[in-house]
């Protein structure tokens, strides 16, 4: 379906909902299972000693890795000069198998599917390393799924910058913030959207509950959710509360506290 297809009918919509017309989502941590494990282990538990503040858009090597500026070589000969500064040792090995080693979330490869047949228009906006490109792509049927793909090395942003939302609703036929929800494990990138007029839902594991969220925002279901979608969530992604549902005030104002072994993108496509 083309960006400029028809929006669903406001109708879809209950009474008091806002009426939404397209759905972005994250690639790992919601289409797929979480590459931080992997990068966490890298650096001996201390995550941010790899990828800076992630919830900040700075000139960190992380951050300029991902928004294209610098190659995934330069990236490991900066952080491999820090840990040697630092005194500290990187262990490799978990990143040479970080993208084999991810599990596509079928359920929400099927819900997407089935948002576009429902007239939605959809989107991925992913925080991504170029040369990464062609290995997550071929793990989904990237260009049935989603109308637009937003690749944060290939735009030159990244998030949390609410600045590569607004360009992927530009890219969508302008359509208006208001009309849009975002899909993201990570809070710092559900912050981003907020700014920048989106509606948003933070995705735990399982990330049934947020499908079953997503559906009643956009009406298209009761509430109620199966076994696999009631099953126990697992850990969460720094900084973030894992509610499956929708992001509330309070969850933006309080910073959530992040259990072990979970987080968002990165060079898997966050």
């Amino acid at each position: 379906m083309s960006a400029d297809s028809a929006a669903p009918s406001p109708q879809a919509t209950p009474a008091g909902a806002p009426s939404i017309e397209a759905v972005l989502f994250d690639f790992s941590g919601v289409v797929t299972t979480s590459p931080w494990p992997a990068m966490t282990a890298t650096a001996g538990g201390d995550l941010a000693f790899l990828t800076g503040p992630y919830h900040e858009d700075t000139d960190h090597p992380w951050h300029r890795l991902e928004r294209g500026e610098i190659t995934l070589r330069e990236w490991l000969t900066a952080v491999q000069a820090a840990a040697d500064e630092a005194g500290r040792t990187l262990d490799m090995a978990p990143l040479q198998t970080l993208l084999s080693d991810l599990l596509v979330h079928d359920d929400v490869v099927e819900h997407i599917a089935g948002l576009r047949a429902d007239g939605f228009r959809t989107a991925l906006v992913t925080n991504n390393v170029r040369e990464g490109a062609s290995a997550w792509r071929a793990m989904i049927p990237v260009d049935d799924l989603f109308d637009v793909v937003v690749d944060s090395s290939s735009v030159g942003m990244r998030k949390p910058n609410p600045a590569i939302y607004a360009h992927t609703l530009d890219l969508l036929g302008g359509v208006a913030p208001g009309r849009a929800v975002f899909l993201d494990d990570v809070e710092g990138n559900l912050a981003g959207a907020r700014r920048a007029g989106l509606h948003t839902i933070l995705v735990g594991d399982p990330p049934g509950p947020a499908l079953v969220e997503l559906d009643l925002l956009l009406g298209r279901g009761d509430g109620t959710a199966t076994a696999s979608q009631r099953a126990t969530p697992g850990t969460a992604a720094p900084g973030d509360v894992v509610t499956g549902g929708a992001t509330t005030a309070e969850e933006e104002a309080t910073p959530g506290r992040a259990a072990p072994g979970r987080a968002a993108a990165g060079g898997a496509g966050a």
